[in-house]
């Protein structure tokens, strides 16, 4: 492995006369001209001073994706200077040790096939066969959030909406009490600060303290399920040893690591796609109308957001070997960072690909849910949420707007997803 000053140095030699940065919570705001600008001069972007590599054209990153031996989930980070914000995240983790449970490997973060077993346990609860029979219960949410908000006419539809569908729909799939999605939400904007921003002292503790008393309910529910098992994914992971011969329990550790990507990813990716689908109605009045007068259309639209968009920003590898990428070589214990945005909209691949184009031709899939053996668990239920949602915004209402403008970024900074601040839209009852 070779050392962390080496390791700057020799990423420091990449060519490239690209000046700004992804650190930046402007370029984090409106990332879209700087990717066209990476295409152009610099597709595989060094960023010395964390020890990484950005990677940005789609062939690039299928590439990352679909060779886990040369470019790892497991032990991303490795030294000093190989991750963001380092102290903090030591810090957030001794404390977890102390009081709570320290994260330890799991889904996201091991390689085949070890995360095999662990994708085998959770995809049990995102089957089609089991998406199909949500279907009508997603439904039957978004109608009944919906009809919270018509007679006002208005709402700020991140709060309103777009948390409480996906919210309540993982909830009740979980087994957790769907009456508390605000308390969830909290739960999951703290398990997720340490990667959105640089945090001070006093965040960072402040969001381990939130963890705590999710891991503390989390570890009371896995208790009572092993107690008295139910049908919900809880109680399917806590007994997932049953089904296999000399298997060990999940540990409660396991259970914790587990439990915070699915209360994250429930969470935050799919409010960032609704949010952001939504966004591009109220700018788009012609793709509202159009999609409203054929409702067939909403499948192509909502696969059209999840590209033009993309609510995972990108996520990160570790090269387990000095290894070239579109030309380039990456010195063993780089961080590279794929990065979905980038590749949904690179030009060599998507004709137009800075336009919104309902009749996209689908040839190219989009990499919004990630490839390979990291392919998003959850995809198949995101993407019946934004079908339930979008159709029946569109069937129930006309004339979907902004209620006012954005008073400053309309993001909120993160360096892996999309978040948006805010969604203040007027509307009329259909």
């Amino acid at each position: 492995m070779v050392t962390d000053t080496t390791l700057e140095r020799r990423l420091a030699r990449i060519s490239c006369p690209v000046e700004r940065t992804m650190l930046d919570p402007i370029v984090q705001d409106d990332p879209w001209d700087f990717y066209s600008e990476l295409h152009e001069s610099c597709p595989v972007f060094p960023m010395p001073e964390i020890g990484a590599v950005m990677v940005t054209r789609y062939d690039d990153v299928r590439h990352v994706l679909t060779n886990p031996e040369l470019f790892s989930s497991g032990g991303r980070g490795g030294g000093t200077k190989s991750g963001l914000q380092v102290d903090n995240a030591r810090r957030h983790q001794e404390i977890l040790r102390a009081r709570g449970w320290g994260h330890v490997e799991t889904l996201q973060r091991t390689d085949p096939p070890v995360h095999t077993r662990y994708r085998r346990l959770v995809a049990k609860a995102f089957l089609p066969r089991r998406i199909a029979e949500m279907a009508q219960r997603i439904d039957d949410v978004a109608r009944g959030l919906i009809d919270g908000l018509l007679d006002d006419g208005e709402c700020e539809f991140h709060l309103d909406f777009a948390m409480p569908l996906p919210g309540i729909v993982i909830a009740e799939e979980l087994g957790l009490d769907a009456s508390e999605i605000h308390r969830f939400d909290r739960w999951a904007h703290a398990m997720l600060a340490l990667a959105m921003r640089p945090l001070t002292e006093a965040e960072t503790i402040e969001a381990a303290e939130v963890e705590l008393e999710a891991q503390h309910h989390l570890a009371e529910v896995f208790a009572a399920r092993r107690a008295e098992p139910t049908s919900d994914l809880i109680s399917t992971l806590v007994h997932a040893h049953a089904d296999e011969e000399g298997v060990e329990p999940l540990t409660v550790a396991e259970l914790q690591n587990l439990m915070h990507q699915l209360v994250t990813g429930g969470f935050e990716t799919t409010t960032s796609a609704l949010d952001h689908g939504m966004w591009l109605l109220a700018r788009r009045p012609d793709v509202q109308e159009r999609v409203r007068a054929d409702l067939s259309l909403v499948g192509a639209f909502v696969e059209e957001v999840l590209r033009y968009e993309s609510p995972v920003a990108g996520l990160t590898r570790r090269a387990t070997r000095d290894v070239e990428i579109g030309g380039v070589e990456v010195p063993e214990g780089t961080m590279v960072m794929v990065r979905y945005q980038a590749a949904n909209r690179d030009a060599q691949v998507f004709d137009h690909a800075d336009e919104f184009d309902l009749d996209r031709s689908r040839d190219a899939q989009h990499l919004a849910f990630g490839v390979g053996p990291h392919f998003c668990v959850g995809a198949a239920l995101a993407r019946q949420e934004l079908r339930s949602a979008f159709t029946q915004w569109l069937a129930r209402t006309s004339g979907i707007e902004l209620a006012r403008p954005f008073d400053g970024p309309v993001h909120e900074p993160s360096f892996i997803l999309f978040p948006m601040k805010e969604l203040p839209l007027r509307f009329t009852p259909a």
